[in-house]
């Protein structure tokens, strides 16, 4: 027996050669590991439950110089011998995924946490009046920024005349509403965004948000007075007494101090303002609220939220509010109401939506972990700045067909690109953006010419022919693939963009790219996967797990849901 300073032998591998009348017999190859460790008892090891730990990510082995040498003496033996490791690899694999996808799926299932609710959002049509152009592409990225004075100054009026009604606010006419789980509609083009509903205030009155992967405060257009407003689907929301949140507020403090605005002990208000990539703009106070949600199994349930009470728009927000009534901020900040209502203990914090790839639009979404798949997810690991809270995270490469995309700057071979359902289209960094707008030059030889007097988008193509629709064309492109987690193709995670993830029909009958240069959008240097590239895909956003997930669906209905189906 060893002593406990004698060295312990850890693996051997033994090679046995072919007999010399026999050399076709090949090489054998036999390796184990010995250890002289005592087994652990059961005595030793108390039966526990199973406990996820989604903080920690999971980990490739390090790699077994043992075990290189095994396969260098394999691969130097007989192609039998090369063919049979393959083949038991590649069952050890397949078998090792099996396993791993049902043990996560266990794991998640014996979690005491899965209690909790999960709530279905239905996206709605859009019947507006205009078509989106060129000049007013929704990119809704927001970020808080500290207050203009002059702006503040001449609101100043206003909110007095608010203060002076006292604590009593009086309501508006009530309008009810069941909360009825109805289909979710919405569009790329011509109106530029999907929407749904949320029922707030007692009674719960109805109003319609723009729904934004990419904002972290969900806002309602409020008679505060409203000083800037658009037209709106519903009546302006009227915050009751004691509706108004103090600075005091826990949430008041994270938006203030995302502002970088100093605490205001004697203010009655907590004020906010919001700024766009598109360079719109939303200005308020925070209010403290009942939202109602359907539940899963068809229950209600009643829980106070803080939201934005917005009396100043400004930009190409009014455009879009002639249909909707605010914006429902769903990133991964304290203050969305994914957060909030995880922090309240309501749901887990997971955020999925679907946007139908039918030309009629629509989709759902869903709040809560109740409607993940069983599997077929593709995942991906979520950046955790503290700069930022969107759902973004690293991308290795990006091909349009078998051509690489540069993302430019000092690290080429890496960007950074992030999901935001807030954004009509897609953007790329400059050189991304110039290596395809060059890969698609030789779009002229197969019959398609740009057409200058399109302004639908800055690219749009022209053909010889009637296009009756994105399939009469998209033989002729190329599908776009973005790989995540490693620059081997086949080891790595793909995003695929087939055309019709990528391409419009304009109302004048051209084709255009629905692409755009992101050189001027947040750093310059991130890509914004918008709605256009997102559509025929259930993507979640598993905040408690920090992984960003997809897989194909038709948007109809969520798996695991028994109610009526989504049309």
């Amino acid at each position: 027996m060893a002593s406990d300073h004698s060295p312990r032998l850890k693996g051997v591998v033994i090679i046995t050669l072919p007999p010399p009348d026999n050399p076709s017999l090949g090489k054998t190859i036999t390796a184990f590991t010995l250890s002289d460790d005592p087994p652990p008892s059961p005595a030793q090891e108390p039966d526990r439950p199973l406990t996820r730990q989604p903080d920690l990510p999971v980990r490739l082995p390090p790699r077994n110089p043992e075990l290189r040498f095994s396969l260098r003496s394999l691969l130097l033996g007989s192609p039998r011998a090369v063919l049979g490791f393959l083949g038991v690899s590649l069952f050890a694999f397949f078998l090792f995924a099996s396993l791993y996808s049902r043990t996560l799926q266990e794991l998640r299932d014996s979690d005491e946490d899965r209690e909790r609710d999960t709530f279905v959002f239905p996206l709605f049509p859009k019947f507006g009046e205009g078509v989106l152009s060129g000049d007013d592409v929704q990119l809704k990225v927001g970020r808080f920024v500290g207050f203009d004075e002059e702006r503040f100054m001449a609101s100043i009026d206003g909110r007095a005349k608010k203060n002076q009604r006292g604590p009593n606010f009086v309501d508006s006419e009530d309008v009810t509403d069941s909360s009825a789980i109805l289909p979710v509609r919405g569009n790329v083009y011509p109106d530029g965004l999907y929407f749904t509903y949320i029922l707030v205030g007692t009674p719960p009155k109805r109003y319609y948000l723009d729904m934004d992967t990419g904002s972290d405060l969900t806002w309602i257009q409020c008679d505060a007075p409203c000083r800037s407003c658009g037209k709106g689907a519903n009546a302006l929301y009227n915050p009751k007494g004691g509706k108004i949140v103090l600075p005091k507020d826990s949430l008041c403090k994270e938006v203030q101090r995302s502002e970088g605005t100093e605490y205001c002990e004697t203010c009655q208000q907590c004020d906010y303002e919001i700024e766009y990539a598109d360079h719109s703009s939303s200005m308020g106070v925070l209010a403290r609220d009942e939202l109602h949600l359907r539940t899963k199994n068809g229950s209600l349930a009643k829980v106070n939220v803080v939201f934005g009470c917005a009396y100043d728009q400004q930009g190409q927000l009014l455009n879009t509010l002639t249909k909707t009534d605010g914006i429902f901020g769903l990133s991964r900040s304290r203050v969305s109401l994914p957060s909030q209502l995880a922090s309240l203990g309501v749901i887990n914090n997971v955020v999925g939506h679907c946007l139908s790839s039918d030309a009629s639009g629509g989709g759902y979404m869903f709040l809560g972990d109740g409607f993940l798949p069983n599997g077929g997810m593709s995942w991906i690991p979520m950046m955790k700045s503290p700069s930022t809270n969107l759902y973004q995270t690293e991308i290795l490469k990006l091909r349009y067909g078998s051509s690489s995309l540069n993302f430019g700057g000092q690290n080429s071979g890496l960007g950074r690109i992030v999901f935001d359902s807030g954004s009509s289209y897609t953007y790329f960094s400059k050189q991304a953006y110039s290596n395809l707008v060059d890969s698609l030059k030789s779009l002229a030889s197969m019959g398609l010419s740009q057409d200058q007097s399109d302004d639908t988008l800055p690219i749009c193509w022209r053909a010889e022919y009637i296009i009756r629709s994105i399939a009469d064309v998209k033989h002729i492109f190329k599908t776009l693939t973005l790989h995540f987690g490693s620059k081997w193709w086949i080891l790595s995670t793909k995003f695929h963009i087939p055309p019709e993830g990528y391409l419009i029909l304009s109302n004048k009958g051209n084709v255009c790219l629905g692409i755009l240069d992101g050189s001027r959008v947040l750093d310059g240097s991130t890509n914004i996967l918008g709605d256009i590239s997102l559509r025929g895909k259930l993507v979640v956003f598993d905040n408690g797990n920090h992984r960003i997930g997809w897989t194909r669906s038709d948007c109809v209905k969520p798996e695991k849901y028994q109610s009526r189906p989504f049309i």
